[in-house]
């Protein structure tokens, strides 16, 4: 994977992009590659950013990127990646919690997820086998791209309607 990639602009729902399913990937495609370095890149430029799939950066695919380091909810961390064709093969121990999104800005909402996980994929440029075990926070944040690349935005999984709610100003990383 290139050492880094070019920042790309963010889409915001209402776009197709993002209600549409993400088709699979080459892992060794030079497009891909290239795509999977624009994810981190567009990741470490916006602020108090966790994670990112490639539908907010306007391409249908099954690639996402994540980096939960700096989030103090964080107790298993994969460090920076990105994954092709992640899937969830393992979910457990549901509980909710506050999310928001990039792609929706200034509205948050009360989401239930597992708090541990195990992804599998592949990894862009060798196409190796990965799998990410993850808890607490860096499971929500996965999960929460898995859904991306299947057109699900979090405001289809809040609890409850009264339970969305203008975002308030972030002081330190909350989430995607």
């Amino acid at each position: 994977m290139p050492a880094s990639g070019t920042p790309r602009e963010l889409i915001a729902a209402p776009h197709p992009v993002l209600s549409a399913r993400a088709l699979p990937v080459d892992p060794a495609d030079p497009g891909v590659v290239v795509a999977a370095a624009d994810l981190l890149a567009t990741m470490r430029r916006a602020r108090h950013c966790t994670g990112l799939a490639a539908p907010q950066i306007g391409l249908g695919w099954r690639l996402l990127s994540v980096d939960v380091s700096l989030h103090p909810g964080a107790r298993s961390c994969a460090g920076e990646l990105v994954v092709a064709n992640p899937r969830l093969v393992a979910a457990s121990r549901w509980e909710p919690a506050r999310e928001g999104c990039l792609s929706v800005p200034g509205l948050t909402g009360d989401v239930l997820r597992a708090t541990r996980i195990t992804v599998r994929g592949e990894r862009p440029g060798s196409g190796a086998p990965v799998t990410i075990d993850a808890d607490a926070f860096e499971a929500r944040c996965i999960q929460h791209q898995l859904d991306h690349l299947d057109g699900v935005l979090f405001l289809d999984r809040v609890i409850r309607a009264w339970a969305v709610r203008r975002a308030e100003p972030a002081t330190e990383p909350t989430g995607e």
